[in-house]
Formats: C-alpha cells, structure tokens, sequence
C-alpha cells in the first residue's frame, strides 16, 4: 500500500478540534466530530492494507492482531499507567472506584458498552472521567476484531460482492444509528452497532482504489475538507450524533480520501509541515488531552480557564511527541529484544492487561480506597448524606407523633418539601402532634398544574398528588397549608441552564403549552391554589426557594478538605444570581390578591448580599446541588415552626 502524506496530515484535521472542543473552548463547538475522521481514515487504511494482503496471499491473522497491538497498545499502557498517581491523590472514594471500573473496562476494549450504561458524553460529569475517550478505540478494536475474519471467510468471493456485503452492512447499521438516537441518544453515542457504519464508508473507500489510480479532484477533494470544517465550527452537543447529521463529517472525509490525491491544493495543505507532523503524532495527543483535561478539572475544582486549558492542549502535544519518540517508534520498529517476537508481543500485551485488570478491580472493590481518607473527610461524607422522611401513600401520610394531637396543619410540596419533611417529623415528634404530608418529586405544589413529560409529575403521578391535594382543600380538620418547592423548576427551568419543561395551567382549558408559557402558566396556577385554599378557609405560608447551585456540594467539600484549599469565594452564590434566577416566580407571588405568610430562605442560610454551601468548618450544607441536608435546613424550619405559632 503507497504511503499518503495527506492521510497524516487529515489525521490533524481530526485530533485538534477534538482538543479544544474537550478543553471547552465554545468555537469548536462540533470538535467532537473528529473522532469520526478517525473513524473513516482507520477504516480505509485498515481495509487497504488487508485487501493487499489477501491479494497477494500474505495475510495472516496473527500478523494483522500483532501490527494492531503495536500501534495501539504501548501509548494507551503508558498514559493509562501516568493516570494512576493522580487518580490516587485527587479523585474521590466515589471517583476512584469509577475510575477502577473504568480501567477494566479499557484493558478488556470494552470500554465504551461500560460509559453507556454509566453517563452522557456531553454532561458536566463526564468531562471528569480521565478515561472517557477510550470508547473510541473500544469501538474499533471490537471492529476489527470481527472484520479482518470476515473478509477471509470471503476470501474468494469477488471484490464486487465482498464491497456490496460491506455497503450492506454499513447501511443496516447507518439504519440502526438513525433510529436509536430517538430511542436513547445518550447510549446510542457509545454503541458499537450505531457507529460501525463510519469506520465501514472508510472500508468502501478502500475498495473503490483497489486496482485503480488515485483520483484527483481538487473541487470535491476541497469540498470535503469544507464538510469537516463547517460540522467541526456548525455542530454542537445539541444535534443528535451518530445520526444522519453525521454524514457531513463522514462525507466529508470520504472525499479527501478518495479525491486529494498529491497535487491537490488539500493534498498540499495537508501536507505541510506543522500539519503533517500534528497528524504524526494525533494518536498519543488523543490520549494525553483527555487525562490532562480530567484531573485538571478534578484539582481546580471549578471549571479552569481558557488559558489553563489552552496550556494543557499544547501540553497534550508536546507529551504526545514524546510518547510517539520514545514508546509509539521503538515498538513499531522491534528496537528491543522482547519486541523482537511475536509472541513477545502477545505475552508483554497480555501481562500488562491483566495488570490493569488487577489494579482495577483492587479499586473497585476496595471502594475507591476510602481508607486514605482523614477522620473528618469521613464525616463530610456522613454528614451530607441524603434524608428524607419515607411514605408512599400519598393519601395518608402522617409527620409527628404516631396517635398524636392533630396540629391542623398540611405541608405540600415537591422533593424539597419532602426533604423538609425529615426535620418536621422530629419537631412535631417531640411535640406531641402530628400533621399532613402530601410530596412527590417533580409535583408543584399548584391546582390544575401538569406537565406532559411522565417522568416529571406526569401521568399518574400526577393524578395521586393532585387527588391528595384537593382532599387538602376538602378536610376541615386543616386550617394551614405549607407550600414548598424548588420553585424555579417550573417557570426558569431546571437548574444549571438546561431547558425548561413545559407545563400547562389547565384550570383555563388551555392545553400543550410551551416552556416560553411557564411564567404565565405558574402566575395562573398560583393565583387558582391560593384562591382555592383561601375559599376552603385555609392559611398560607409560601416557603420560598431555596439557592441552588452548580456543581455538587459534597463533592467540592471533600475535595477542598482533601486539597487543603481555604478560598471559598468561588463557591459563593451572589444574591442577584439568586434572584435572577427566581425572578419569575417572585414576580408571580408579588402579583397575588390572597393573602399567604412567605417564608424568606436567603436570610436563613446566607449572608446579605453572599451565600455559602458549606458551613464555616467546611462541611456541606447541601447532599447534592440543591437539597439541604439537617445543618441547612435547622434554620429555615425554626423559622416555618415559628410563623405557624
């Protein structure tokens, strides 16, 4: 097979985009494509080399497993063993023991089928997974481990039909993908039969140069690079991938490879030096960006900079160069005695996935190796545990003292009523009483208020809280509702900038609204519940919402505990922040004609114009990023019990 400068220098146009679109630099808003570059160019040299081989009758299974365990697996070994260290001093009991499993998994090529059922590739969370960008490599090596068997069961057949098996199969999965992305996007990303289809367009490429001279076209050849460049600047984690939108990527570098023969104004562009040598090199940058990215995230803490993450992509560079020198080279070319053989190879292969076999499972079950954590980053962990007070009937549920005297009092609510409801219990216990609980996740504490979305206090959910609601309104024993939520769900959105649900006041007939409607469907919703409860002769107290925040507080307690860190002001929430991010619901509540008591949280737990989620000795006042825990909440139910007295 004839060596082309260009497919090196394409390789570049693949690994930088992927770089900075990981290093989080918005530009490169579809970097995540180049690794369908990778996809078609692997497919394509792969299937060259083979079909040469078969043609001459020199193929040999063991030298094709050989050749790939030379080109892959000394860097990912090395990278994965510079992971370790790190992953030991910085990431957390939790963190640790994913990233155990993780290991295994990469050791095995399995990679990817573990992140698919573990997390999204666009969320927050998987920017911290050192690892993640192995699925890549996963997919191809689990190819590759059916495709060189396939073409010798078809050894003689013509190339004709052996292409149009391969078209075939490529379009089923290409089918596959298309559909599976509507029936779970998330895991469809990570699935081998949904990307198969990729590395198979480089296999057809393969076979339309068998034989024949290499085309040149300098106006498709420059046409596919522009399909690349335009999905690299135009995609985002918004557009659903694999999909039929993946073919401007896949198209794309189809073009180039069939038509940016040497000549070509592309062919010369990739060819440049500083183009060509990136290319070189793109396989060990690949696996350096990502660990860099992850630990530096996991050490900071919050999200580092565009300078700090543009140092680390140069700095992926320069240790890429110097793991294709030093470790990529030497084993490529049988410079050391026990690389002479292939058995070597196999045994040295073998010896050191088993290794990272056995370290990943030393951390697995080992539970991330909670013993190297201190006495009081123990009790963070304890102390930021989820609570809750437990009834699944809705109709029935019951705080306080079981036989106790009826307080005459009902709080409604969603989760954050519920967790509410944990400290109520104990405070109405203590008294003697008891009182109505009517919570579910997701339910607004709103008459006629539903959302569409099952998974969000729809469907019967939605039916059992508002019947156990209305029996509020009908029960003559309780002459005070408390009202809680995390109100900005239903009107902003859910936390952290994801869009908003949409949801439909259907108290005014009015039905499939949009999320654009929230804030005049909540002003409506509110205005018929406080009109309701005051026609039934009940008292009102509106808990108002509580500050959230955007990142895990527990987390970022134990981390600044484990890292020694006293600067707190980057996890501090200002009170604009605050009220721009409740704004409608405020505005909602300032418009209602009934009278009800509202219960301010911000004074409760912050400063005037700050607040903190975490205590003055650095324990967590949250279990996530938004529910508190009993620290948190003391203050606020001191303050409901006060205003019900």
């Amino acid at each position: 097979m004839r060596y082309r400068r260009e497919i090196d220098g394409l390789r570049a146009v693949a690994v930088l985009p992927v770089i900075l679109f990981h290093a989080g630099f918005d530009l490169f808003g579809g970097g995540f494509v180049g690794v369908d570059v990778f996809f078609v160019i692997s497919g394509y040299l792969i299937t060259s080399l083979l079909m040469a081989e078969l043609g001459q009758r020199t193929f040999s299974i063991a030298r094709f497993y050989e050749r790939r365990a030379r080109r892959i697996l000394p860097a990912l070994f090395f990278v994965m063993l510079a992971c370790l260290p790190f992953a030991y001093m910085w990431m957390l009991p939790l963190q640790l023991e994913t990233f155990s499993e993780s290991i295994v998994t990469v050791a095995l090529s399995l990679s990817n089928i573990y992140f698919l059922s573990q997390l999204d590739y666009f969320a927050p969370s998987a920017e911290l997974q050192p690892l993640l960008h192995t699925w890549s490599l996963a997919i191809e090596e689990q190819y590759y481990f059916l495709f060189p068997l396939m073409l010798l069961a078809m050894r003689s057949f013509r190339i004709r039909t052996v292409a149009f098996v391969i078209l075939l199969l490529v379009l089923i999965s290409f089918i596959f993908a298309e559909w599976a992305w509507r029936l779970n996007a998330e895991r469809s990303f990570f699935f081998t039969l949904s990307r198969f289809w990729e590395i198979g367009v480089g296999s057809i490429c393969a076979f339309l140069t068998i034989g024949r001279a290499q085309r040149s076209s300098n106006l498709l050849s420059m046409a596919g690079l522009a399909l690349i460049v335009f999905a690299v600047f135009a995609y985002s984690d918004n557009i659903p991938f694999p999909s039929a939108y993946t073919l401007v990527p896949v198209v794309g570098t189809a073009l180039v490879v069939l038509y940016a023969a040497e000549g070509t104004w592309v062919a010369r562009l990739l060819s440049l030096r500083g183009v060509f040598g990136i290319g070189l090199i793109s396989y060990s940058a690949y696996l350096w960006h990502q660990p860099l990215f992850a630990f530096a995230r996991l050490r900071n803490l919050t999200e580092p900079g565009h300078g700090t993450m543009g140092a680390l992509s140069v700095a992926a560079l320069v240790l890429a160069w110097a793991t294709w020198r030093f470790v990529e080279q030497p084993f490529r070319r049988r410079a050391d005695p026990p690389l002479l053989t292939r058995r070597g190879v196999f045994m040295m292969s073998g010896a050191c996935g088993a290794a990272f076999v056995a370290v990943g499972l030393a951390g697995y079950m080992g539970k991330g190796f909670e013993w190297r954590l201190s006495e009081k980053q123990l009790e963070i962990i304890a102390r930021a545990q989820p609570i809750d007070f437990e009834c699944d009937d809705l109709g029935a549920c019951f705080l306080g003292k079981s036989g106790g005297n009826f307080s005459g009092v009902a709080f409604v609510g969603d989760s954050h009523a519920g967790r509410y409801a944990y400290l109520l219990n104990e405070v109405l216990r203590e008294r003697g009483e008891t009182a109505r609980l009517v919570t579910k996740g997701w339910c607004a504490p709103l008459i006629s208020w539903r959302s569409p979305a099952v998974d969000r206090c729809g469907g019967a959910e939605a039916d059992v809280f508002h019947e156990a609601f209305r029996g509020i309104l009908s029960d003559d024993d309780i002459h005070t509702v408390v009202l809680a939520a995390e109100w900005a769900n239903y009107t902003t959105g859910y936390r952290n900038g994801a869009s908003a649900i949409a949801y439909d006041f259907t108290g005014d007939g009015k039905v499939n609204a949009t999320a654009r409607d929230n804030a005049i469907q909540f002003e409506l919703a509110l205005e018929r519940t406080l009109a309701e409860l005051a026609a039934a002769g009940k008292r009102v107290l509106v808990v108002g919402p509580v500050p959230e925040y955007g990142f895990d507080v527990p987390k970022a307690a134990l981390q600044l505990s484990m890292f020694g860190a006293r600067d707190l002001g980057a996890f501090s929430q200002s009170r604009s922040d605050y009220d721009r991010r409740n704004a409608e619901v405020f505005q909602a509540l300032s418009l209602q004609a009934n009278d009800f008591t509202f219960v301010d949280v911000w004074p409760l737990i912050c400063a005037e114009q700050t607040c903190l989620p975490f205590t003055e000795d650095g324990y967590a006042l949250y279990s996530d990023d938004n529910h508190l825990v009993r620290e948190g909440m003391e203050n606020i139910i001191a303050e409901i019990v006060a205003a019900l007295e």
